[in-house]
């Protein structure tokens, strides 16, 4: 008899796309002993979360099995385009599988058919049962499958598709998902389709004429290109939807009816699963298994997230409800908040509205600039911002934001000075731990409190028709907006213990990471002063020069053609001139790419040509073309954004636009700084630490020669020469000093013999004599470096002098590669990580210093190891003898630190 549809739903969950979805999505994880862990956690965890969402559910995990499946056998060339599995994610299939049967759950793989064919006969059976049926999968094949009875869910976005969901996301009913997919075909599954065809012509055709049969039938009747190519595959179409077509007839062990009935509990082994969580370092679920009390607490199948809280948010909407809140926000005396605004950038933002909680789910949101037609009455802006200003200049009461920079440069522009002990959650996170995860608001709620945040796309839509915050209706907009506070409270309260228990992370995050969120947003409300004019007149001529670039690279070719498509460069390069194949893309095609145009460029013209043509096309639309539209046009300055949480030693980076990464050591490269300039009667100073990394490397060796070189002030890479080579400095050819340098700097950064090799156009042999030379007489930072790669080894991290840490998850890595990226990495990371340190603790003393003394000055930029000024000339003598002061005590190293000080009217100049 068939069941009622008021049971709980089975949950059959596509174990293969989990696995995929997993390692790709996710960081890359290991145990201390190097044993990849990433997939195993993403897909356990996802299992997880879907027994907590289906409490009551029976779940059924399906894995595709070893071998070759029945569409092989139709087709030779199936799935011929993929990639072989990576190693290290095949090492973790076999503890996946162990861990969801010790959690007790069923765990199907039929041999000779896919895990959708699987999960095709359980949805069949479903739908002949009337029993609803939730397929867990990211696979869109699977929509084939809904019925009245079945649905999908897609765990990694949360997305539930039904009947409705299927024609609302191809524009085709699940019937029609079979044809749909094989007019397409598929380039993963090397499935061939009708060319050209996409989602909208393969929806269209089926909408007129309903089925692929039909389809087949009129091809005739299709005009145009599209039509040819229709008639062209004729043949090729039934096999291709034969392909497409999810078995729902496979001979199964077991039936629904059985899998439904599983005892989990009967088949659960914690003992197995305490052995495999503490095996693979799941330290937070083998606690759980140690907390007793229960089958809830027992049991793996228990996510055990923060306790879910029960929100209650406000919308403030006039003075007495407001003065309540702001009599609350006083009592507690710390609290989130944080502000909604037109736009990302801050100086052009305006204020829409401004949200607090000061407890967990309980929030309020003031909104003021709501302006769409029919929003209701809000308080003026004024009255609230004067209401505001006493609670958020009160240096006794303490704030907590998500990426409080930007709150504290839009609230500056209405004259609002953000006071008191501030607290930055993205900071928290980062300072914790650098490469963890990503430290957005939406990535850490879910990390941290397995809380999925309302996104904006969500309120506001997508793409040219996304709306502005202030034209969001205020019913959704207060939700999102009071959400926002509510869940930086409660990501505070979870990492502030974790970063207090651990104090040298404690004094990088209080002593330097928090106080530069200040100096920061004023470095960046001060921008800097740009010619707009120059750059066009740059511009204009470096477009001269690509025309004569391609003029040359076309008389080279002995023909026209297009510079910019790797398509005819590889026609051209490989088959019509028989350049030698240095590369190959993944897809096998000879690359050209710009190392491998680097490598060509040495001995054939064309190459050569091609790597200036980009190299000025690049900084045209970079630079000379993007920067004239990004002058203010009320401060007529160019106002850059400082980013704390991106890079993973701890430097700052620069983006909108990006100033770190303008060229220095060219002409065009120079010319772009020298549209930087100082206003009349004012100039730029730059002061620039000298060779901050190799000094900070001879701290860290103690290596005496280098050491010795850098007491001495001698040309460290002249010095580095005559040490290598075995001659008196003075001796040393400016060829010898150039090879030093390389040696030196790329020993840092963990270059090989092959790399140095490469960079100075010797032998691999040559190269290797130079290194083996360097380390007899620098035997300090050979010790260095393998001590530290143990240490790494050792402890999974590596740290700053100052206590900064960076991970490194694939010390361990059994993938060679990967393994000795990571050394690389923990070679170089504490001299990089020590450098950003140092620059940001000299920012800080001398953004203080600028406060209090009587000086007319600016820091405006940041860049690398580079302070940038604007000073009133008759204040420089005094800004460039405190800067260097303060920079160089900013640090006491085993060497002495040197900032070099440059003047001029524009950047280049002062550089």
């Amino acid at each position: 008899m068939p069941k009622k549809a008021s049971q709980p739903p089975v949950v059959l969950v596509d174990g293969s796309s989990y696995l995929f979805r997993a390692y790709y999505a996710l960081p890359d994880l290991s145990t201390s002993k190097g044993q990849p862990t990433g997939a195993i956690r993403g897909v356990i965890s996802m299992l997880r979360r879907l027994v907590k969402d289906y409490p009551e559910s029976p779940v059924v995990v399906v894995f595709d099995a070893p071998g070759k499946t029945f569409r092989d056998d139709l087709f030779e060339e199936y799935k011929a385009n993929r990639e072989s599995m990576p190693e290290d994610l095949r090492e973790q299939i076999a503890p996946i599988h162990e861990i969801i049967r010790a959690m007790g759950l069923p765990l199907l793989m039929e041999s000779g058919v896919e895990a959708d064919d699987v999960i095709g006969t359980l949805a069949r059976q479903a739908s002949d049962a009337a029993r609803n049926t939730v397929v867990s999968t990211g696979d869109k094949d699977m929509a084939q499958l809904v019925t009245e009875h079945v649905t999908l869910v897609n765990t990694m976005t949360e997305v539930h598709m039904d009947r409705d969901g299927v024609v609302e996301k191809f524009g085709v009913q699940p019937e029609q998902i079979i044809d749909y997919l094989a007019l397409m075909g598929d380039t993963v599954d090397n499935i061939p389709g009708v060319p050209k065809v996409g989602p909208k012509t393969a929806a269209k055709w089926l909408k007129e004429y309903d089925t692929l049969e039909n389809i087949i039938a009129n091809a005739d009747q299709i005009k145009g290109k599209v039509g040819e190519n229709l008639r062209d595959t004729l043949e090729q179409l039934p096999l291709s939807q034969q392909l497409t077509t999810i078995r729902c007839d496979v001979d199964l062990p077991n039936t629904l009816e059985e899998l439904a009935n599983h005892d989990v509990q009967a088949n659960l082994d914690e003992n197995k699963l305490r052995d495999l969580f503490t095996e693979l370092e799941f330290k937070s679920w083998s606690e759980e298994l140690d907390g007793g009390g229960g089958d809830e607490a027992g049991s793996a199948l228990a996510a055990a997230p923060p306790a879910a809280v029960e929100r209650s948010y406000e919308v403030v909407l006039d003075e007495a409800h407001l003065s309540r809140w702001i009599d609350s926000l006083k009592q507690a005396k710390l609290f989130a908040f944080d502000t909604e605004t037109t736009s990302l950038n801050y100086m052009d933002a305006e204020l829409v509205g401004v949200s607090f909680c000061a407890e967990a789910g309980k929030a309020a949101y003031v909104p003021v600039g709501h302006d769409y037609a029919g929003a209701p009455d809000q308080l003026p802006l004024q009255l609230v911002l004067d209401a505001l200003l006493p609670l958020l200049e009160d240096p006794e009461i303490g704030k907590v934001g998500q990426n409080l920079k930007y709150d504290i440069s839009v609230l500056a522009k209405y004259g609002v000075q953000v006071q008191g002990t501030i607290y930055d959650t993205m900071l928290q996170s980062y300072v914790l731990n650098s490469v963890g995860s990503r430290h957005n608001m939406d990535d850490l709620a879910k990390n941290h409190l397995n809380i999925s945040t309302i996104h904006y796309e969500d309120i506001a839509g997508k793409g040219a028709k996304q709306l502005t915050f202030n034209q969001v209706p205020l019913e959704t907009a207060a939700e999102y907006a009071a959400e926002d506070a509510d869940v930086t409270w409660q990501l505070h309260q979870v990492l502030w213990p974790q970063l207090a228990a651990q104090p040298k992370l404690l004094e990088i995050y209080t002593l330097i990471e928090m106080p530069l969120i200040r100096v920061l947003s004023g470095i960046e409300r001060n921008g800097t002063l740009v010619d707009g004019r120059l750059l066009k007149q740059h511009s204009a001529e470096i477009g001269d020069r690509l025309q004569e670039l391609q003029g040359e690279a076309w008389k080279l070719a002995d023909e026209e053609f297009n510079l910019d498509s790797p398509k005819q460069l590889q026609r051209i390069f490989y088959e019509k001139l028989g350049l030698p194949v240095l590369k190959k893309t993944p897809k096998g095609a000879p690359s050209t790419a710009e190392a491998v145009l680097v490598d060509l460029a040495r001995e054939y013209p064309l190459p050569a040509t091609l790597l200036e043509y980009r190299g000025l096309a690049k900084l045209k639309s970079t630079y000379t073309d993007k920067l004239p539209l990004q002058i203010n046009a009320e401060t007529g300055r160019i106002h850059t954004s400082y980013h704390q949480a991106v890079a993973a030693t701890g430097r700052l980076s620069s983006a909108d636009p990006n100033l770190q990464n303008i060229p220095i050591r060219n002409a065009e490269g120079r010319r772009i700084r020298q549209a930087f300039v100082a206003p009349k009667g004012r100039s730029m100073l730059a002061a620039d630490y000298s060779q901050i990394e190799l000094r900070i490397m001879a701290h860290l060796s103690q290596d005496e020669h280098l050491q010795q070189a850098f007491a001495e002030d001698q040309d460290i890479h002249r010095a580095t020469a005559g040490e290598v080579f075995g001659k008196a400095p003075d001796d040393v050819s400016d060829e010898e000093r150039r090879s030093a340098k390389a040696i030196n700097f790329g020993l840092i950064y963990g270059m090989s013999a092959f790399g140095l090799a490469k960079q100075l156009n010797i032998s691999r042999t040559l190269a290797g004599e130079y290194i083996d030379r360097y380390f007899e007489r620098y035997p300090g930072v050979r010790r260095y470096m393998e001590e530290t790669r143990a240490q790494a080894r050792e402890d999974g991290y590596v740290e700053t002098i100052y206590g900064r840490r960076l991970y490194l998850p694939e010390i361990n890595s059994k993938n060679v590669p990967r393994r000795q990226g990571a050394e690389r990495t923990a070679i170089n990371a504490p001299m990089q990580g020590t450098a950003a340190d140092i620059i940001k603790r000299a920012m800080i003393q001398v953004d203080g210093w600028l406060r209090e003394a009587e000086i007319d000055a600016l820091m405006v930029m940041q860049v690398h190891d580079e302070l940038v000024f604007e000073v009133a000339d008759e204040h420089l003598e005094a800004l460039r003898e405190q800067v260097t002061t303060l920079m160089q005590s900013s640090a006491e190293l085993s060497v002495p630190l040197i900032v070099d000080v440059g003047v001029g009217t524009n950047w280049d100049q002062a550089h």
